[in-house]
């Protein structure tokens, strides 16, 4: 390489000073590559710890709703038996129609 270099015109000190200024420009290279891999890396943990803590505070909030379904559940079947006992208004209306009968 370095015969490639005398052979253009470049000197043994002037092939070294070239040699040198790209080895600094590969190496700036390389640092600038692993600072941007680093932020990435980090940005990445970051969004996934992010993720995670929604996913975790999502499953509770379902646990939540699941337990006040199952109450509402409960409370609309205790409702609903309820008002099986009751006499409803077209019934009691028949029945006022036969006392009504009788009574005359």
């Amino acid at each position: 390489m370095a015969e490639n270099f005398e052979q253009q015109g470049y000197g043994g000190e002037q092939f070294f000073t070239d040699f040198n200024t790209r080895l600094r420009d590969l190496e700036e290279k390389q640092r600038l590559s692993r600072d941007r891999t680093l932020l990435i890396s980090e940005s990445f943990v970051k969004e996934r710890d992010k993720s995670f803590q929604e996913i975790q505070e999502l499953k509770r909030k379902i646990v939540v709703l699941e337990e006040e379904t199952k109450r509402l559940k409960e409370i609309i079947l205790r409702i609903s038996e309820g008002t099986d006992g009751f006499a409803r208004k077209e019934h009691l209306a028949v029945l006022q129609k036969q006392f009504d009968l009788f009574r005359d």
